[in-house]
């Protein structure tokens, strides 16, 4: 057997990858973002092993230089903007096709995609409806979001906010018959996905991949104080809470720091350089997509 060349003997250097989100409030959650798109995309960089920086904006449109419609997750790999959690997971799973969904057949890989495209439809609907539409969640979602804000914002610009968002979620059928119908729909879809939740592993195989982390993007983010109604009709699905916590324990590696670079219209930064794991394992106060 001949010896490897140099080049082959070289590491392939990573991209340098900069996560563009917004400021969380504090103290609500110890995921890495209450925006389920940037927390999926947070668990599929560290579930891939790529190294990644973190820039915070304060407001909606504090990247819109990178993408006009001013929602986040935006992804500068080398610079070049990214923009769709959709089309980052897509663009992780390339960098890294070896890191998800090892051992899956053709049909699992294409399947994959359908359950992605069901956590970012559906339970999106049900988790910005739980956090702007539910009375009993209202107050807390509230002060956490707008607390800080203006006497001005607090009394007019959120209830309008509000109202926005409530009308976005009549259109998209989530809410149309009310909160009765609403939570009566979500209580028969988690049932579902308690009867799919596989007993070991993960939702496709024995390792995980894009559907464990776009499920658990948006079933993860119910299980804060700021939708606890719904917090408590997930965790009295047992097989469904094990998956998650599967998940959780595969995909947040804890992560080393790593210099910053200056991102422009990005006011703090933080980053993470994840290590391999070592074993298995619109529903934010701003525009996600």
């Amino acid at each position: 057997m001949s010896a490897p060349s140099a080049r082959s003997a070289q590491a392939i250097p990573h991209p340098h990858l900069v996560l563009c989100e917004l400021e969380d409030p504090a103290a609500l959650t110890t995921l890495e973002s209450l925006s389920p798109f940037c927390l999926k995309v947070h668990r599929a960089l560290k579930l891939a092993g790529l190294p990644y920086e973190r820039a915070h904006g304060g407001r909606p449109d504090a990247f819109k230089r990178h993408n006009p419609t001013g929602q986040v997750p935006v992804l500068l790999q080398d610079g070049v903007p990214l923009a769709d959690s959709t089309a980052i997971l897509r663009r992780i799973v390339a960098l890294a096709p070896r890191a998800f969904d090892r051992g899956a057949d053709a049909a699992a890989l294409g399947e994959r995609w359908l359950w992605e495209e069901m956590a970012d439809g559906v339970l999106s609907g049900y988790l910005v409806a739980a956090r702007w539409a539910d009375d009993r969640n209202w107050p807390l979602v509230s002060k956490a979001y707008f607390g800080k804000a203006p006497w001005f914002v607090r009394r007019l610009i959120a209830p309008r906010i509000r109202a926005r968002v409530v009308g976005g979620l009549v259109a998209r059928d989530v809410w149309r018959r009310g909160a009765e119908a609403c939570w009566a729909r979500f209580v028969d879809t988690l049932d579902d996905l308690e009867a799919r939740a596989p007993g070991r592993g993960f939702w496709l195989g024995e390792s995980p991949g894009v559907a464990d982390v776009a499920l658990f993007a948006q079933l993860a983010s119910l299980r804060t104080p700021l939708t606890s109604w719904q917090w408590r009709e997930l965790e009295k699905r047992p097989r469904l809470v094990d998956w998650l916590d599967r998940v959780d324990a595969a995909t947040s590696v804890a992560a080393a720091p790593v210099a910053s670079a200056a991102v422009p219209s990005s006011p703090s930064q933080a980053s993470y350089a994840p290590e391999r794991p070592s074993r298995a394992l619109n529903g934010s106060a701003h525009a996600s997509g």
